[in-house]
């Protein structure tokens, strides 16, 4: 009996017990928001010279820290700085080789052409600048978010292979390529997926790479998604 008043007891005391008050957490007022981010992207080219094309699917990935400084009391809106690294690769016909002084040179390869591989490769240490709008709270995780800066990055290693019928050809560290890189950044969606845009404002490759005698101004286009954590 007196295990069955223990058992009613209990029963009746979890509601009284669970209803007491819970201390709240305390709220962070000075928050800041995605200070890493780490993003995947579909790699385009631009401004090509006539034959060139890209085949395959040349893929970018991107991760780092960004320095999230509010400049209003909500702190909604915020300038962000930061540095991040970047791997990206571009498959495409634009043959790269070396001619009989040793030097490089630069062709289309036509549609005859037997290969199984062409593509360049690039990687760069990045310093992203945004200015940063969201719809965040001290204690809302889920929010919009439109995030435009610029980025200027530096390629600290390049690479070219080439695996064709007849020959196989890798270079790395080609001088040809332009050893820094800047273009407009643009981030927008809504808690975990968001859409993201990099458009360079330069060349991939510097002016002594030419075809034909035509200097090559193609840049590089980045369409993908991006991820941040706090």
């Amino acid at each position: 009996m007196r295990y069955f008043v223990a058992i009613l007891f209990f029963i009746f005391t979890i509601p009284f017990v669970f209803a007491q008050e819970v201390p709240e957490k305390e709220v962070d007022s000075l928050y800041k928001e995605d200070q890493f981010y780490a993003g995947v992207t579909y790699n385009l080219l631009a401004n090509i010279p006539e034959g060139l094309s890209q085949s395959g699917f040349s893929l970018g990935f991107h991760l780092g820290f960004i320095k999230d400084m509010p400049i209003n009391t909500r702190r909604n809106v915020a300038i962000g700085v930061g540095l991040g690294y970047s791997a990206n690769s571009f498959n495409q016909n634009l043959l790269i080789s070396r001619d009989e002084q040793n030097d490089f040179e630069y062709s289309i390869l036509d549609d005859s052409a037997t290969y199984s591989k062409n593509k360049f490769s690039t990687h760069l240490i990045e310093i992203p600048i945004e200015f940063r709008w969201r719809t965040s709270t001290p204690t809302e995780y889920n929010f919009w978010r439109i995030y435009t800066g610029f980025k200027l990055g530096y390629v600290f290693s390049n690479t070219s292979k080439y695996l064709g019928g007849l020959e196989d050809l890798k270079y790395t560290n080609i001088q040809d390529f332009n050893t820094v890189q800047y273009g407009f950044t643009l981030s927008a969606g809504y808690n975990t997926w968001n859409f993201y845009l990099y458009y360079a404002l330069n060349p991939i490759f510097s002016n002594e790479a030419k075809i034909n005698g035509s200097v090559i101004d193609t840049n590089a286009i980045k369409i993908g998604l991006m991820f941040y954590i706090l």
